[in-house]
């Protein structure tokens, strides 16, 4: 059991945390959400013991093991299953010593037997797989891997060790989809009990069984997944509103009376009775709420499609092709997700998409004028330490205003205070924000994004959705976040074995086919009863249904446009015929998109009825 007793901490004579408690009972699996700022990674240290508190207590059941990943592996030449293997020291020291007391043999083998050490390799390598490394990769040494691979295998160490508290600090930020989904399924039968700092909502909904919430300097212990506690927390302010607004009329109706009455010698009585009433109101304080966490994306012109088509093509490196027969197609309306595990092709096919690498073979065209946007993770590490967001931007926007380039800012959520701040000192979340800022300044018609909710909380990648939804331009889309993905995606290529080919199933089905790659195959069981669909859920699919709507609409308007072309007798003249062929092809192009976008129409539809109709029973 983990005990939060009445603590208070605060940073250069700040309140950070006042007055909070908690109970977490033994082996819960917790979530620990709130905005950026409000004390969560501060709240870890202090269960910890590597900071001092002012008031309360932390208490743990003796003798418990606390684990965590405080920093990566460092770079030497002992192997990674060696690595995770060294992280269960009680193991590694029964392994090491060396005795020739029969009694004390006895003893280190009995132990051993315990603590079930002659499965470990076994156990270590199934770790290390899940979270992406290879077979072979297990033999290699630390040195052999960048950093964020290396953070990879203190991750896997700290779970080999099972500590009875496993803190867990944004564990997904360096792992793709896959190990994000390995991860989820790890941690829900994880034995002992697990905190961790996610605003992952997938895995805020399926691997954990409460919601520790800070906010206002307060700790908040909600039963249930992310969604129960966004609404059981929803619900619960509603109710402070409301009684606040029945407490201001009432301050509003005595004061009338004093206003009115207070210079009265018969009602100065009366007028200050009502006066200690006023006094004696009290209201409920209700969270001091982010401000507006938005982005606002350039909207691009519209360009004929495809903006991007290739034909057999093919794309490596130092000429060895990663992969290949490449024949694909992007309509500016296009929202593509890449599913894939680590390694096999994600960001080599968006630096193809992007121009940053050329074809080895094959042929790729672009269309004329197409602006494309990227964003990948590294790019953050480009932006210059020493400069603020201001000077970046004026870079890129010599003729701008110091005014216009405060507004575009602030379209992206960075503020005054934040536009004169050094990037050095802006958080992870405003560095990100800046970074997409800079990706899409020159309103791209193609953007394509490499894990862009890294460091950004939930409200935020909330913003980044819709801002994706009003977006015009086309998306290709790599992340470990389901939400987004479910939310923006329309498309699913998956690449693997060197190729891309269209995933025809949901992201639903591709989680459970990547957890059934991992576990044995069990008995069959007979289907569950159809769950009921969430408001969420439905307002989710009225949204795509509206968004394949209006493209169907658009290229019934690009169809008839085309087909009044080529209704016109000059184009006939023998002396346009190349011309005439050309827009025939175009009209061919439309027509293949108009029919693929009325299937997606009819499918969304589909969906919808049937959601409904579960609501409906």
């Amino acid at each position: 059991m983990l005990k939060i007793d009445d603590i208070s901490y605060s940073v250069d004579g700040r309140p950070l945390i006042d007055h909070a408690s908690a109970l977490i009972p033994e082996g819960h699996k917790v979530g620990v959400v709130g905005r950026n700022g409000t004390g969560k990674t501060t709240l870890f240290r202090l269960i910890r013991g590597e900071l001092t508190l002012e008031t309360g207590k932390i208490s743990v059941p003796r003798g418990a093991k606390i684990g965590g990943v405080a920093q990566e592996v460092p770079s030497s030449e002992t192997t990674l299953l060696d690595t995770v293997l060294a992280a269960d020291t009680e193991r590694a020291a029964l392994l090491a010593e060396e005795t020739e007391d029969a009694g004390r043999i006895a003893d280190i083998q009995t132990r051993l037997a315990d603590i079930d050490a002659w499965s470990a390799e076994g156990r270590a390598a199934s770790i290390l797989k899940g979270l992406g490394f290879d077979d072979p990769d297990h033999h290699r040494p630390c040195s052999d891997f960048s950093g964020g691979w290396r953070m990879r295998v203190a991750l896997a160490a700290v779970l080999f060790a099972q500590p009875d508290l496993l803190l867990l600090d944004e564990p997904t930020n360096y792992l793709d989809l896959e190990g994000a989904l390995w991860l989820e399924s790890y941690l829900a039968k994880y034995p002992h009990t697990v905190l961790v700092i996610s605003h992952d909502r997938g895995l805020l909904n399926r691997a954990v069984g409460s919601i520790l919430h800070l906010e206002d300097r307060k700790i908040t212990l909600y039963k249930g997944g992310y969604d129960t506690f966004a609404q059981t927390r929803a619900a619960r302010l509603a109710v402070a509103e409301a009684e606040n607004r029945k407490a201001q009329a009432r301050r509003d109706h005595l004061q009338s009376f004093v206003d009115r009455f207070r210079a009265k010698a018969t009602k100065a009585k009366q007028a200050q009775s009502r006066l200690k009433m006023i006094e004696k109101l009290s209201f409920t304080v209700t969270p001091k709420e982010a401000a507006l966490r938005k982005f606002t994306f350039p909207e691009p012109e519209e360009l004929s499609p495809p903006i991007v088509n290739m034909e057999s093509a093919s794309v490596g490196y130092d000429g060895t092709p990663v992969l290949s027969k490449l024949t694909l197609r992007i309509d500016q309306d296009d929202r593509i997700a890449l599913l894939g595990k680590n390694g096999e092709g994600k960001s080599t096919l968006s630096k193809l998409i992007a121009g940053r690498l050329d074809p080895m073979g094959g042929r790729l065209h672009s269309a004329n004028k197409l602006r494309i946007g990227y964003f990948a993770q590294h790019q953050m590490d480009e932006l210059y330490p020493d400069e603020t967001p201001i000077d970046h931007l004026r870079r890129l926007r010599p003729g701008e205003t110091p005014g216009q380039l405060r507004a575009r800012l602030s379209g992206f959520g960075l503020m005054a205070e934040q536009a004169d701040t050094v990037v050095a000192r802006l958080s992870g979340g405003q560095k990100a924000r800046l970074t997409l800022l800079i990706a899409t300044i020159d309103a791209p018609h193609l953007l394509i994004l490499d894990e862009p909710t890294n460091h950004l909380d939930i409200e935020s990648r909330e913003a980044l959705v819709e801002a994706l939804t009003e977006y015009s331009g086309a998306v290709v889309l790599v992340s470990h976040d389901m939400h987004l993905l479910s939310l923006v995606a329309d498309r699913l290529w998956l690449v693997k074995d060197g190729r891309v080919t269209p995933f025809e199933e949901d992201l639903e089905a591709y989680r459970k086919l990547l957890l059934a790659s991992d576990t044995p195959a069990k008995s069959a069981k007979p289907a569950p009863a159809p769950k009921r669909a969430s408001r969420d859920e439905v307002l989710a699919l009225r949204s795509e249904l509206r968004k394949c709507e209006a493209r169907v609409e658009k290229l019934e308007d690009m169809r008839d446009k085309l087909s009044r072309k080529l209704a016109n007798p000059d184009l006939y003249e023998k002396d346009k015929i190349g011309e005439m062929e050309v827009w025939q092809k175009k009209y061919a192009e439309v027509m293949d998109g108009l029919n693929r976008a009325e299937a997606l129409w009819i499918a969304a539809q589909e969906k919808l009825d049937a959601a409904q109709n579960q609501d409906a029973n």
